[in-house]
């Protein structure tokens, strides 16, 4: 089969409440990792080029297409919800008669890889069935639906558990809800579902009875993957399928040349990137849009979200970023924390218990010992000691700090914005700086200091 698919289209079946979540988010808004579960579905059916997708919403369906807007698929609102045959009633609905092939799956199946999704068509459409089903065998079926087969090994049809005899309970191999089908029978066959069951709901398993019944042929393709079909109902399964794809993702980094001290407890988010020779320590949070350059460290307990790292950093344990980017062989921490639009230059450093916001530290700049540093623009290879400030608010808003390239700030000075600090000025400890310093000049603005005998007389 070639790559990509032009004559092969997809529906999604997203549109469910799931009850059992018991949440008020839409189940396929969950997140994993990162990304909402419905994700990776689509991110998995777009990697194989697919003519079509359409994705029948019901439930928050405005919350879902809001969220997928930037994807490239068609929504179907199905309203009332009355079972997966009258969803993709609804989807065939909308279609045209473009794409002769159509898979259909659940978007609550964010393990199912791409080359399993290719196997089964290629599969189907050698095979020249009207229906094929992807299977599994299971040592507990439990509530899944049993593919219950003819003496040739034939799909007869699918029982969903709720409905089955105990001989058809007993089957151990099962639907995994994953199917391709040629369009123009499905079509068809969508019209003759009734909702004879216990739901009253009309089921797209009835789809391969209705071929049986016609003497079409109905295909089968059995995987040895039982993980990868595992859909989500309940947070139980949630958890247990998230741990899978955090598996997935670290060992994707650990093969690209990332040291994970420990991978059972690092957390990285799937967009996130990682160069090689880096070393990522326990208990660290690496999330959203964040990418991490070559030879870095992080040590234990380090979170980090939507920012920018370059190549040869070291951050230091305890130390939090957010939407923020670091330049080449900076240091921060231990315990810092930059702040949204924190922009760290070349060499600089961020010291323990120091916060920024807003801030840009040039190249070879340091705050070394519990600063703030917000709406600040900091110089080259300015030295800002501990305890300063810079006094940006003043309840109603927000005001610029700039300090020049090689300015130095004693200990325990507040910098009250608007204010500029000259290149190469010296700010004496203690001091409150209301106004600007020329550069090169000295300003001490603090009271003298007194002394007097308290001795007792």
């Amino acid at each position: 089969m070639t790559d990509p698919l032009p004559e092969v289209a997809a529906i999604v079946l997203a549109a469910g409440k799931s009850t059992r979540m018991k949440s008020n988010l839409a189940k396929v808004l969950h997140p994993i990792m990162g990304k909402p579960m419905l994700a990776y579905v689509l991110d998995t059916l777009q990697e194989l080029g697919l003519a079509k997708v359409m994705v029948v919403v019901g439930h928050q369906a405005e919350a879902v297409q809001a969220r997928f807007a930037d994807y490239a698929v068609d929504f179907v609102i199905q309203e009332p919800q009355l079972g997966t045959g009258h969803a993709v009633q609804m989807a065939a609905a909308a279609m045209d008669g473009r794409f002769p092939t159509v898979v259909v799956l659940c978007g609550d199946v964010p393990l199912l890889a791409g080359e399993t999704i290719r196997q089964l068509l290629q599969h189907h459409l050698t095979s020249g069935a009207v229906a094929t089903v992807l299977t599994v065998e299971l040592p507990e079926p439990g509530s899944y639906g049993r593919i219950v087969k003819d003496e040739r090994g034939q799909v007869l049809k699918i029982v969903e558990a709720r409905d089955a005899s105990p001989a058809e309970l007993s089957i151990r191999e099962i639907n995994t809800g994953v199917y391709c089908f040629q369009f123009a029978f499905l079509k068809e066959a969508l019209q003759t579902l009734r909702p004879d069951n216990d739901q009253g709901e009309l089921y797209l398993t009835d789809v391969i009875a209705a071929a049986r019944s016609r003497h079409l042929p109905v295909a089968s393709l059995l995987t040895t993957d039982q993980e990868s079909f595992q859909g989500i109902n309940t947070r139980v399964e949630l958890a247990a399928v998230t741990a899978r794809v955090r598996q997935q993702i670290n060992e994707r980094h650990l093969l690209a040349g990332v040291t994970l001290i420990d991978p059972h407890t690092t957390y990285i988010e799937a967009d996130v990137t990682i160069g090689p020779d880096t070393i990522v320590y326990p208990n660290c949070y690496v999330q959203g849009q964040t990418s991490i350059g070559e030879g870095c460290l992080l040590e234990p307990n380090v979170k980090i979200s939507d920012s920018r790292i370059g190549n040869r950093v070291t951050i230091k344990m305890g130390t939090v970023i957010a939407e923020s980017r670091v330049a080449d062989e900076v240091q921060l921490g231990p315990y810092a924390h930059l702040r949204p639009l924190s922009d760290i230059r070349e060499k600089a450093k961020v010291g323990n218990f120091v916060e920024t916001k807003k801030t840009v530290l040039h190249a070879g700049a340091k705050a070394n010992h519990l600063t703030y540093l917000g709406d600040a623009e900091v110089g080259a290879n300015v030295n800002v000691g501990a305890g300063t400030i810079t006094c940006n608010y003043d309840g109603k808003h927000k005001y610029q700090t700039t300090i020049g390239p090689g300015a130095f700030i004693g200990s325990n000075t507040a910098l009250v914005a608007p204010v500029t600090i000259g290149a190469g000025a010296y700010v004496g400890a203690g001091s409150v700086i209301t106004e600007d310093v020329p550069p090169h000049t000295l300003a001490i603005a603090r009271g003298r200091q007194v002394i007097k005998d308290i001795k007792k007389k």
